[in-house]
Formats: structure tokens, sequence, C-alpha cells
């Protein structure tokens, strides 16, 4: 009886991660990243020589 419990615990922590891990992953690749563009390109007044 007690290793059906400890078993049936362990297998649900694994479980959880797992789907943790795969909501972690999804997340990451759905975020969209930018860039910042570089001060100098958005001063228009800079004159270059």
């Amino acid at each position: 009886m007690t290793f059906t419990i400890v078993m049936s615990l362990a297998i649900a922590i694994i479980v959880g991660v797992a789907v943790a891990f795969a909501v972690t992953i999804s997340k990451g690749y759905d975020y969209k990243h930018t860039i910042d563009s570089h001060p100098d390109d958005d001063d228009s007044s800079h004159t270059k020589s």
C-alpha cells in the first residue's frame, strides 16, 4: 500500500515538472524578441563627415 502511494506521488511530481517545463519552453518561443536601435541611428540632426 505504501509503495503504491509513493509511486503515485513520484509520478505526479514528474508529470507536473514535465508540464511546467513544456509551458515555460512554449512561452519562451512565443515571446517576441526585439532589438533597440542604436541611439546614433535615431539622431536626425547628426551629420556624418
